[in-house]
């Protein structure tokens, strides 16, 4: 994570080694139980709230996603599959939260992302020409969609929350309703999926086109 760090346009503050502090030192600033050999204070970007809307590309967009885990994860998945950047409203956990962080992976200083009004997002994106698809229980199947990966226009796909999924108002705007069946078709084991799972195969899927 820290050779991430260094590697990125971000600014490393400070670096401490635990070979130069210390384990006891080490392990009262760490927040880890098994403290790594090395630590970073690493500066936060100052434009995350200040997002340029979308041109054309693969975006995602989060509503209201507030477990760490699958924020992170999210990141992982996008910096993997090459999404242009992840918007999350305003309400979705901190990007900066440590497991969020941890999760990453080292994604988060690859990947661009920006806290934004998402139902405006959505709309700047239709009025531009593009697509906004999100996943639903009662969607279309995503195996036989058309989908389009934002080659000429934005093409954003929304996930939504872990609890309520998508928000009405965010489910207005969105111009395909897409559904990731299970197997055997029509005989689910469980309510739904993981966000960050829905995420990958959403992604996956749109990349495979």
């Amino acid at each position: 994570m820290v050779a991430e760090a260094e590697a990125s346009p971000l600014e490393v503050v400070q670096v401490w080694r635990r070979a130069a502090i210390g384990e006891v030192a080490m392990s009262r600033i760490s927040s880890l139980a098994s403290p790594s050999p090395v630590l970073a204070v690493v500066r936060k970007p100052a434009d995350l709230h200040q997002g340029k809307m979308p041109g054309r590309g693969l975006y995602l967009a989060l509503d209201c996603i507030r477990d760490p885990g699958n924020m992170g994860t999210i990141l992982r998945i996008a910096d993997w599959f090459g999404v242009d950047a992840v918007y999350a409203s305003p309400d979705s956990v901190d990007l900066f939260n440590p497991k969020v962080v941890q999760s990453t992976m080292g994604a988060i200083f690859r990947v661009r992302f920006h806290y934004t009004d998402i139902p405006a997002l959505c709309r700047k994106v239709l009025q531009d020409g593009g697509q906004v698809y999100g996943t639903f229980l009662d969607g279309k199947n995503i195996y036989h969609r058309s989908l389009d990966n934002g080659m000429d226009a934005p093409s954003v796909i929304v996930i939504g929350s872990e609890s309520h999924g998508i928000s009405p108002e965010v489910a207005a705007c969105v111009s395909d309703r897409l559904y990731i069946p299970p197997y055997p078709a029509g005989d689910p084991g469980s309510e739904s999926l993981n966000a960050a799972v829905a995420t990958a195969i959403a992604v996956a899927e749109f990349r495979r086109r």
